[in-house]
């Protein structure tokens, strides 16, 4: 067999495995595996039935009457259960759950997850190719399918902040060339995508020419910019609005990678699908981003199928989705059903409501029994990813900014999640701009080192008042330093342990480091378990309740995390300054005018 044949989906074709597939399906030879007296669901017509499961190897060789076959070298009772094809996340960050893919694995799997598509974008804005190829490596160990994607958009706004890479279309090209990568993840620079900027169409080009998914964040686009997006080459999008937005979608044509991380939606979602009588087959299923303590809480994708279910979608939707759509959509014939001749990857569930799973079989083997891991979770090195924050330790001034003169007008970033310019006058005290009245501020730093560290400062409105600050290196998507807060001092403490602790989050109050969450890989994850990452989060939840009041759904905790993200509409605080994606504009500073 040549190399490439040796690679999924084509391991399923090996003469040797088809012909003692064969032979056990005629009965002419025993399972490996059989799965008696359980219910099976078929993801097609969406029926349960009552069915027995033959495996042989990696491959399902039979699925036929109860109790008409007893030889098989493994009997599985599945009495009581219900038999699905395993679950399969269509776009995810393994980096948004800050634990290693080890950690990751380790955590879906127990649950049904099988497949994941990993856009590890993350990692790619800190550490350039060699942060993908470590992801590579990283997947290609474990007993969870991982399904990369090429970062398209490193950085998010080219021109507009600097990442600690820049790929191009030749990079994009090369990492194409991977088979373990599976297209070219979300194209976020909307707006070079539609106006046809050289850098964005050769690299939607790169993803056409190579066959594989080009997939989208098509967030807010309507009319005739979402028919030019779409026109360019981009297939999908997880960047729902409303149901509104999602019927549109769903018209246009578009794959909806209908995500979890956005639960204020998801019930007027469903209530747009049992509207249309039917679930598309454009509709799959996804995590995006899930934080540790929701992943170590209530889990990752299954978890998503639960809500959905839990705000009146079918059962037998949310698994449709989340199986048999999902493998049309990647173009993987031997994933999503449950059939002779497709691969072994099921999940006993016991019950379509909860959905624990009792078993987890992946490629024929069973990797998880009744919520723990069976299957060895292979580490991969995590050297690679230390010492990613290039910064040195701040000062309060870094946090302020100077001004000469008595009064000033400033611009400001108003809203959360959906910013728009805003202006407001202040004064200027000791040679500094007083943040104007009920706004807080905002700072980021570039900490890649390929340009200063400098902070670049801003002001935010309809943040609330701040009574301390918080640091993150996690700051979608180039993971530059970011700091939030209501005064310098804080602001300045807060940055330097997260430095100090060589990337992390942390919160500070009256001269005080209230939590701390160090992440020292790629200033993004860390390899500590998942139960004590997700306690340390919470602890980091808990402060930030301590100073600043949310307002959901828009002032939320996850906002900060976004806040930076300038491939959106709208203005948003980057290393460079104060940058607009639709206009073009980056103002160094806030200050317009000074009198």
């Amino acid at each position: 067999m040549n190399a490439i044949a040796r690679q999924e989906p084509f391991d399923l074709n090996d003469p040797a495995l088809r012909a003692r597939a064969v032979a056990a399906a005629r009965g002419d030879a025993p399972f490996d595996m059989l799965i008696t007296g359980g219910r099976l669901l078929d993801t097609v017509t969406g029926l349960i039935r009552e069915a027995d499961v033959g495996l042989v190897g990696a491959l399902i060789a039979s699925v036929h009457a109860r109790a008409s076959r007893i030889d098989a070298v493994e009997i599985i009772d599945a009495t009581d259960g219900i038999l699905t094809p395993g679950l399969i996340d269509t776009h995810m960050h393994v980096e948004s759950s800050m634990v290693t893919p080890a950690e990751y694995a380790s955590a879906v799997l127990p649950r049904g997850v099988t497949s994941v598509v990993w856009d590890p974008h993350e990692f790619g804005n800190v550490h350039g190719l060699d942060g993908v190829r470590w992801a590579i490596e990283a997947a290609r160990a474990l007993p969870l399918r991982m399904i990369l994607l090429a970062p398209s958009c490193v950085p998010s706004a080219p021109g507009l902040e600097l990442a600690g890479a820049d790929f191009d279309a030749a990079v994009v090209t090369e990492m194409l060339r991977s088979p373990a990568v599976g297209g070219v993840a979300e194209v976020m620079n909307m707006r070079g995508v539609i106006n046809g900027d050289p850098r964005m169409s050769a690299i939607v080009n790169s993803g056409l020419a190579s066959g594989k998914l080009v997939c989208g964040h098509a967030r807010g686009l309507t009319g005739a910019d979402l028919n030019a997006f779409m026109a360019a080459g981009v297939t999908s999008d997880h960047e729902l609005t409303s149901g509104t937005d999602l019927s549109a979608k769903l018209s246009a044509g578009l794959t909806i990678e209908l995500r979890g991380s956005h639960d204020h939606l998801l019930q007027e979602f469903v209530e747009v699908l049992n509207g249309l009588g039917h679930l598309p087959p454009t509709i799959t299923l996804c995590t995006d981003d899930v934080f540790p303590d929701e992943l170590y809480q209530s889990g990752g994708l299954d978890d998503v199928a639960r809500r959905l279910v839990r705000y009146g979608m079918k059962p037998e939707w949310a698994l449709r989705a989340a199986t048999f759509n999902a493998a049309e959509r990647l173009k993987r014939s031997d994933l999503g059903l449950v059939a002779s001749g497709r691969r072994a990857d099921l999940v006993l569930f016991e019950d379509l409501t909860e959905f624990r799973a009792r078993l987890v079989i992946s490629d024929g083997r069973v990797v998880a029994r009744n919520g723990s891991m069976e299957a060895t979770v292979q580490p991969l090195d995590t050297a690679p990813l230390i010492k990613s924050v290039k910064l040195p330790l701040l000062t309060d001034d870094d946090f302020r900014i100077p001004a000469k003169g008595e009064r000033v007008r400033v611009a400001t970033i108003d809203r959360p999640r959906f910013t728009q310019w805003g202006e407001a006058e202040t004064y200027i005290r000791d040679g500094f701009v007083v943040p104007p009245v009920g706004s807080a501020m905002i700072a980021v730093a570039h900490r890649h080192g390929r340009a200063g560290g400098t902070p670049r400062n801003g002001f935010l409105s309809g943040w609330g008042e701040w009574r301390g600050a918080f640091c993150t290196t996690v700051s979608h998507d180039s993971h530059n330093l970011t700091v939030f807060g209501g005064n310098a001092a804080d602001m300045a403490l807060a940055a330097n342990a997260v430095i100090t602790a060589g990337g992390g989050m942390a919160v500070a109050k009256d001269g005080q480091i209230e939590a701390i969450l160090p992440l020292p890989l790629s200033g993004l994850v860390t390899d500590a378990s998942l139960k004590d990452t997700a306690s340390a989060f919470a602890d980091i939840r808990k402060a930030m309740g301590k100073i600043v009041d949310w307002k959901p759904p828009y002032r939320v905790f996850k906002a900060c995390f976004g806040a930076t993200l300038a491939c959106n509409a709208g203005p948003h605080q980057t290393d460079r300054g104060v940058a607009d994606v639709v206009t073009g504009k980056v103002l160094e500073g806030p200050v317009l005018e000074i009198f």
